[in-house]
């Protein structure tokens, strides 16, 4: 899918076209968005830029050299950016072009963070002048976003909190799955929030930008300090919500383990007098004895009700 912006009056909008892109319409505009590009797509803007996309393998690279270099069809960034799916969430990377005056990003995934900054471009929100300042757009919308995902792993921190530490009836298990989701998701939103201070480390060493677009890249960074002290907090908070859990489960188990302790030491005097009364000898005292039967069964409920008075007066039940 291939997508195409313009700048006019200050403002980015889509340029609408019809099913067959040509190369100048592709020279003409400032952003080329392409997702999940065909190949006959990524021929055209090949021959466009004079030479090869990266394919998504490269594209996945961890080493610094792949994700952000210079080369002649402009500054290459690779760029990690948070998607939701099914209820988890994922780390996708965006693979952005930048040139003088065109910027290019290619994806395999929708993302929220584009998705949402195309509908404020079709309500005339977005301003730009250049290429290079659709992406401090781009980022400025990502750790935006990531900083809504923070505040939402806090309210879900909060109601796992009172799972936890103050509803006795609630499922422990469903609250340590639910932990271990917010602790993954919490590492990704940190992962993708380096990820964003290292390309603007890189993009401010290797374009020229002006001075409202440096304030704009220092205010990015200084929301992505304040963000990762965030994650540290939230780490911290599910690290002991954790841990509080895995005691309180503990403590369940160690609870069940003591009742059945305290049932075997309870019926065990009832079972050695039962034991004794049941055995095969032609002499027995009480054998005759006319009182002889309830004689036993009165032992037997006294032999177990005198430990468990006893238990209870130390407070063991």
């Amino acid at each position: 899918m291939l997508r195409l912006f313009d700048i006019k009056r200050g403002k980015i909008v889509e340029r609408p076209f019809s099913s067959q892109v040509t190369e100048p319409d592709l020279a003409e505009v400032v952003w080329v968005d392409l997702q999940e590009s065909l190949e006959e797509e990524r021929n055209l803007l090949e021959h466009l830029l004079r030479t090869e996309l990266p394919e998504s393998e490269e594209v996945d690279e961890i080493e610094a050299s792949a994700r952000y270099f210079v080369d002649d069809a402009g500054v290459h960034i690779h760029s990690l950016f948070l998607t939701q799916s099914e209820g988890r969430h994922y780390t996708a990377t965006v693979a952005f072009i930048l040139q003088p005056r065109r910027l290019i990003t290619m994806r395999e995934h929708e993302l929220a963070d584009f998705r949402l900054l195309r509908m404020r471009a079709r309500r005339g929100q977005v301003e730009a002048r250049s290429a290079h300042d659709l992406v401090v757009q781009i980022f400025e919308q990502k750790v935006e976003n990531l900083a809504d995902t923070l505040e939402d792993i806090h309210v879900k921190l909060s109601e796992a909190s009172f799972r936890v530490l103050e509803d006795e009836d609630s499922d422990l298990e469903g609250a340590i799955a639910l932990l271990a989701s917010l602790e993954d998701c919490n590492g990704k939103v940190l992962l993708c929030l380096m990820d964003t201070r290292r390309s603007i480390a890189f993009l401010q060493r290797h374009i020229h930008i002006d001075g409202e677009q440096r304030e704009s890249l220092l205010d990015i960074i200084r929301d992505i300090d304040t963000l990762t002290a965030h994650t540290g907090f939230l780490f911290n908070k599910i690290n002991f919500l954790m841990d509080s859990t895995q005691g309180f489960i503990n403590i369940r188990q160690t609870n069940v383990i003591k009742m059945f302790s305290i049932a075997a030491v309870v019926f065990l005097p009832p079972t050695t007098v039962a034991s004794i009364y049941g055995m095969n000898f032609e002499f027995i005292p009480e054998l005759k004895w006319l009182l002889g039967y309830p004689f036993s069964l009165g032992l037997i409920v006294l032999s177990g009700l005198a430990p468990y008075l006893y238990f209870k007066k130390k407070g063991w039940l």
